[in-house]
């Protein structure tokens, strides 16, 4: 089936005006100033009518790339004060609701009571709705949780696993890994990059400890790894640990920020004020993206390790972050790549992040205020979003009968 959205404000993510987009197959097959009816569409080209679908004024609303979350806790995480405290799996509504069409899945602290079977279970799920789902092997801890028996063999071998992580450093609930034990995991990460074309980015949970990213350091000092395969994530939870990753990304590696809540008088920027932070800098700006930590435990520890306090990360904080620094004056065309296009060329995430020809049909349209309306994932609309545009089915051919941690 065909469908056309007409009248849309295309921001690709950068802005290109008013355009047609026609849809068809999950992909996105054409776009410019003017599409054709979809009745003539049909015929030109399979020389059938009744191939019909159909046609979506946007009025003018803007259209978006599907955002794409590289964080999540897909089976839920916690888990740091007992059973009790361990968060529940998320629901594929708390993905679409906020415009989210792709994402990566993580294990998380708790790299024992739940699995990379599970998580992999999980992701293809998540993958049988539609839904652009990843995952990732291991976890927090060495030895590393894994489902055929090693790192490399599961970025080998399954194909929904693209990366290694999240994996602790700086925190006194990780593993408390030797410069030598780091150095293998990347190497085996690095074997999957290169044996399979995927990203298998080492995807680091960076804790609050005064180490900070000096493990990363160290093994770009000492090996021949390329710092392109390092990634830190949370690094705005500390105002030094985030100079500390800009200079890593100077040197190459990807950053990750995360949009968690910051209170006023935290040493932390918040997801909005990091970025701001960022683009003063001159670094490449592909370099950095936003996640969510969604479904993972956001702790507060005392002095001796134990938890006092915990709130749940969720998905559509990386929305509220999106609105939150349009309502603070700065471009959409600015800003989106961080939540699309600096994550799809990341994490090598073909046809995701883009809207353009050949591209994957996972669009969304902003009201407003900037908030997500209608979500079209793979060529459909859910049924998620309250819809403020004018469908249409097609006029029928005469001749024709009448879907932190």
């Amino acid at each position: 089936m065909l469908q056309i959205l007409r009248n849309a404000d295309v921001y690709a993510p950068t802005a290109l005006g008013i355009q047609d987009l026609i849809v068809g197959g999950g992909k996105i097959l054409w776009m410019g100033a003017a599409a054709p009816k979809i009745a003539e569409l049909a015929q030109g080209l399979t020389g059938n009518k009744s191939i019909l679908g159909r046609e979506t004024d946007l009025q003018g609303r803007r259209l978006i790339p599907g955002l794409i979350d590289s964080h999540v806790h897909f089976t839920g995480g916690g888990g740091e004060a007992g059973f009790a405290t361990r968060v529940p799996p998320l629901a594929l509504n708390q993905f679409l609701d906020n415009g989210i069409t792709s994402a990566i899945g993580v294990l998380g602290f708790d790299d024992c009571t739940r699995s990379t079977a599970e998580l992999l279970a999980t992701t293809r799920g998540l993958c049988e709705h539609g839904f652009g789902a990843w995952c990732m092997t291991g976890g927090y801890h060495l030895p590393l949780t894994t489902l055929i028996g090693s790192v490399r063999e599961d970025l080998v071998h399954l194909d929904r696993v693209i990366g290694v992580g999240e994996f602790a450093l700086s925190d006194h609930r990780s593993s408390q890994p030797t410069l030598a034990e780091f150095l293998r995991l990347a190497s085996e990460a690095h074997f999957g990059a290169l044996a399979t074309n995927k990203a298998c980015i080492l995807h680091l949970h960076m804790g609050d400890g005064a180490r900070g990213l000096e493990m990363v350091r160290a093994a770009l000092e000492q090996s021949e790894l390329p710092a392109a395969m390092f990634q830190p994530t949370h690094i705005n939870r500390r105002r030094v640990l985030f100079e500390e990753a800009l200079d890593l990304a100077a040197d190459g590696c990807p950053i990750d920020v995360t949009a968690f809540p910051v209170a006023e008088d935290e040493d932390a920027w918040s997801a909005e004020a990091a970025l701001e932070l960022f683009l003063e800098t001159d670094l490449p700006r592909e370099r950095l993206t936003i996640s969510s930590d969604g479904g993972g435990c956001l702790p507060e520890f005392d002095e001796n390790g134990r938890m006092t306090a915990m709130e749940v990360g969720r998905p559509s904080s990386i929305t509220d972050c999106l609105q939150n620094l349009l309502n603070r004056g700065l471009a959409l065309e600015t800003v989106l790549p961080f939540f699309t296009s600096n994550v799809a060329q990341t994490w090598r995430l073909q046809g995701k992040g883009q809207i353009c020809v050949g591209a994957d049909a996972d669009l969304v349209t902003l009201n407003s205020s900037g908030r997500p309306e209608r979500v079209m994932l793979g060529g459909a609309f859910t049924q998620t979003q309250t819809s403020g545009a004018r469908d249409h089915a097609a006029p029928e051919p005469k001749t024709q009968p009448s879907k932190n941690n």
